[in-house]
């Protein structure tokens, strides 16, 4: 296997990353059924959410060396996205690599394969998702890799510079140009959802709010 180092791609505009950092996954979910990762992938740090532009790598098996090289160039705001090609037993980031992405300024990473050094990666307080934890790590070999490639990871194809949003729901990919307009449905959906829980606390019932009641009752009737 051979190395593929692209450049870093241009980060998604602080103004709608910070819309982002606002969005549940899940009231995206609502609407929208794809750009979602395998839900097997999970957060490290229980409830934490995070936004930023993916940068992508891939790494085969036991070897870690291109993800270490990537930690040098990550930058603030950046979500660093490792595609382990179907390796689930070695541990490419524990608290090491927490540590130095933190430090980089990344705002989060998601690896889809396992991780290790749980209890140091929540000493680092650094954001990760990842398929659970494994004692078995990678080594420096640098048999081959790539960095800011168009990767697979929790069944989504990621591009570098996508929009990337992380919560205890899950993992959602955004191409760039869509990030806003999604950001801003979703933002307007969980206002409208206060509303809802008003209505509930004042004695609605859930089912005849979202008209699953009068649908059950038509279809008797018909039956």
């Amino acid at each position: 296997m051979s190395f593929v180092i692209n450049a870093m791609p241009p980060q998604v505009p602080a103004r709608v990353v910070e819309k982002l950092s606002r969005v549940e996954t899940a009231t995206v979910g609502h609407t929208r059924h794809w750009g979602f990762m395998d839900r097997g992938i999970q957060g490290v740090l229980p409830g934490r959410r995070a936004a930023g532009t993916a940068v992508t790598v891939q790494i085969p098996g036991q070897d870690s060396a291109m993800l270490h090289h990537a930690l040098g160039l990550l930058r603030p705001g950046d979500v660093l996205v490792v595609d382990r090609m179907g390796d689930d037993r070695h541990a490419c980031l524990g608290g090491g690599v927490a540590l130095a992405a933190k430090l980089a300024g990344a705002v989060a990473a998601v690896v889809d394969g396992p991780c290790t050094d749980f209890s140091e990666i929540r000493l680092h307080d650094f954001p990760v998702w990842c398929r659970g934890p494994s004692p078995i790590t990678t080594r420096v070999y640098a048999i081959g890799g790539s960095l800011n490639a168009v990767i697979g990871c929790g069944g989504v194809t990621v591009n570098p510079g996508d929009a990337v949003v992380l919560d205890e729901s899950g993992v959602l990919v955004l191409p760039p140009g869509e990030a806003e307009d999604v950001a801003d449905a979703a933002l307007a959906r969980q206002e409208r959802e206060k509303d809802l829980w008003a209505k509930l606390r004042a004695g609605a019932k859930i089912g005849d709010l979202s008209g699953a009641t009068a649908k059950i009752k038509a279809a008797m009737g018909k039956g």
